[in-house]
């Protein structure tokens, strides 16, 4: 397939499965056979990895991008060897660290980042799109942007006091995150919300329902007790 069509997930994914290191092959820049140039986007993929591997504490050597035309059998070779090398120089993942993750510290760090994943997508996506020169490789990234892209991540809530039970939000939310119904108090499930703000788009702004959160905690849900929401007739008095 494609080298484009690796994605950001399917890096995490190997290395949440024990593997030590990553490698991604791809034809060479400017000589893709598809008008998209996949070959780009992957690289640009393995550059936001390897920042963000270092972010959460991996060394970013484990992940490997090279590009090669299919006739260049012994090109192959040679990065493929030089890459089983390096990443058995850096021992075990977790342990060949600049400090030891135990395994479900690291397995709970590559959860907490798969889960942003579309989140990260969202937010880098001019970046993503660009088609680098070797000169831009090194610092396309920046450490500083990454630490804000996680330290920035914002949560959504529903104010109970503001929610109409419409069930835009619901019907429109990518993950079926919101729980809610007819004549329901919509919640958010802040485990399967991946922070794309879909919600707070989408609801109207004469409810103004969903809050967006940045730097501090969620309120809780309110109980299932209190959902129901009690709707006024015209002749009801105020």
């Amino acid at each position: 397939m494609c080298s484009g069509r690796v994605d950001l997930e399917f890096v995490l994914r190997a290395l949440a499965n024990g593997m030590d290191g990553v490698f991604i092959g791809g034809c060479r820049l400017g000589e893709c056979n598809y008008v998209t140039h996949g070959n780009y986007h992957a690289l640009n993929m393995a550059l936001l990895c390897k920042k963000i591997m270092a972010h959460i504490g991996l060394n970013p050597e484990r992940l490997r991008i090279e590009f090669m035309s299919a006739g260049e059998g012994n090109l192959f070779t040679e990065v493929v060897d030089n890459f089983t090398k390096q990443v058995r120089g850096l021992g075990p993942l977790g342990k060949g660290e600049g400090e030891d993750l135990e395994p479900e510290a690291l397995q709970e760090r590559l959860r907490e980042v798969t889960k942003l994943i579309p989140y990260i997508k969202l937010i880098m996506n001019a970046k993503l799109s660009q088609r680098l020169s070797p000169g831009e490789y090194e610092d396309y990234y920046t450490t500083e942007e990454i630490d804000a892209l996680f330290s920035e991540v914002a949560s959504y809530f529903i104010d109970p006091e503001k929610c109409q039970a419409c069930q835009i939000c619901l019907r429109r939310c990518p993950v079926e995150a919101i729980e809610g119904g007819k004549n329901r108090i919509h919640v958010i499930d802040q485990d399967k919300c991946i922070k794309c703000g879909t919600c707070f788009e989408a609801c109207p702004p004469r409810f103004g329902a969903v809050t967006k959160i940045s730097g501090g905690p969620v309120p809780p849900p309110i109980p299932e007790a209190d959902r129901a929401l009690e709707r006024k007739g015209k002749g009801a008095e105020a």
